[in-house]
């Protein structure tokens, strides 16, 4: 038994090694990302997309009326919107609906039905009538290139979406044409953006020091407002002298993966593709987690040795249940494990702390890495306005980010404000709208 003990409190001590940032890979994870922002910037190859979003951070003097649409993870959100001009914001009506898995992975064209069929509902629901025309803010939380603020080509799926027939495509034309199929030509959609660009904006109009969106839930990606004159690949940057960026930091490559983010990678259906959000995301802290404790299994450091076959299928531990440890809960139950061990518990608390940790503290200096592109010594105050429900609900996630941030800013990290905002994809998507109209 005390051999067992050793062993397990060395590969303990060895997997905080391996899961391990410190201040000085920060720092280098921080050059790395303005090598990659400055080329993505240019044109030039680089894993960071950085693409325009068309549009400039509001003055919180804008107003009007819009039916928001936000596709993000699983879910769809319709929204009424109206903004008053003076940086308030009024949701009068907000409808939730979970996209069924078969439209998640059937036709493009049968998924977009499916949204414009939400949308009808909406309008029915709060007895919205069809006898004028509504504008519509669209946010795409997917990677796309887009071409002007209502124009979006899907470059790739993420998060579980396969839909045939819309990798190549503009969405807002696929929405449009869903739309017209439904009766519902009075609907004209006047703005797309994504999640990230929205929570910005949603924040931005309240908040003028606010210069950050950031998701970081299912998935996660950063958006920030740059010089248009910085941004060499397009000239067309229209009237604003600062465009939203969406950066699609997920996609940031230049960070080490151990041997347990390989073989996650090497199992999923983008192999080498998106590995920060890999290391961060929602989505995927269940599944490091599931192949650390394979590992241990197979080495007799874990339950004894036996229960491989409960973690033998691949991402049936979730993050949720990783949260559920760290409140002091567990999840054995669900997964018909009795008569756990302390020893065992506590093990698996200790994993889940060491592969959270790890992830925030990599969105911490990928935060840290946009603010002092902006800003390289700090000499003003910064508002992130970050959503999603990783952020949001995980235990301690919140304070592993801004103690990165203390790390490596020492008293000038109290100029970073790290501000929650829930549902601003939506809400921030009129906003766009709102912009759009003003300009």
């Amino acid at each position: 038994m005390k051999n067992i003990d050793n062993g397990l409190d060395n590969f303990l001590l060895h997997l905080k090694g391996v899961f391990s940032i410190t201040v000085e890979d920060s720092r280098d994870i921080i050059k790395a990302f303005h090598q990659e922002m400055k080329k993505g910037l240019a044109g030039t190859n680089s894993s960071l997309k950085m693409i325009p979003s068309f549009v400039g951070p509001p003055k919180g003097t804008e107003k009007g009326s819009y039916i928001a649409v936000d596709l993000g993870g699983t879910n769809i959100r319709i929204i009424a919107v109206e903004l008053d001009g003076k940086g308030n914001i009024v949701v009068p009506a907000v409808i939730r609906h979970v996209i069924p898995n078969d439209m998640m992975c059937g036709t493009g064209e049968a998924l977009f039905d499916h949204i414009a069929e939400y949308i009808r509902q909406f309008f029915e629901k709060h007895h919205i009538s069809g006898q004028k025309t509504y504008d519509l803010a669209f946010t795409f939380s997917f990677p796309i290139e887009q071409h002007s603020i209502v124009s979006g080509i899907l470059i790739g799926w993420t998060k579980n979406f396969t839909a045939s027939g819309v990798v190549g495509r503009d969405v807002v034309a696929m929405l449009s044409e869903a739309l017209k199929r439904k009766n519902m030509e009075f609907i004209n959609v006047v703005a797309l953006s994504n999640d990230t660009v929205g929570t910005f904006m949603a924040r931005r109009y309240s908040d003028s020091s606010c210069d950050m969106g950031v998701i970081i839930g299912t998935g996660t990606n950063a958006c920030y407002p740059e010089k248009a004159d910085r941004i060499l690949k397009y000239h067309n940057t229209g009237t604003f002298g600062e465009i939203i960026i969406n950066m699609e930091w997920g996609g940031f490559a230049k960070l080490k993966m151990n041997v347990y983010d390989q073989a996650l990678d090497q199992a999923s259906d983008n192999n080498g593709m998106q590995h920060l959000e890999k290391m961060v995301s929602g989505m995927y802290l269940g599944e490091i987690s599931r192949h650390v404790f394979v590992d241990m299994i197979k080495n007799g450091l874990l339950f004894d040795g036996s229960n491989l076959p409960v973690f033998s299928e691949k991402y049936m531990l979730r993050t949720e249940h990783l949260s559920l440890v760290a409140q002091g809960s567990d999840f054995f139950a669900e997964f018909g494990i009795t008569d756990v061990k302390e020893k065992d518990k506590k093990t698996i608390r200790e994993v889940c702390r060491i592969v959270s940790t790890r992830s925030a503290r990599i969105a911490g200096t990928a935060i840290a890495a946009v603010i002092t592109w902006m800003d390289a010594s700090l000499e003003r105050n910064h508002t992130v306005a970050i959503d999603g429900a990783l952020f949001e609900k995980y235990p301690g996630y919140r304070d592993c980010i801004t103690d990165m941030l203390q790390e490596l800013f020492g008293k000038k990290a109290k100029r970073i404000r790290i501000e929650l905002v829930r549902d601003g994809s939506g809400i921030g998507s009129a906003v766009v709208g709102a912009v759009t109209a003003s300009s």
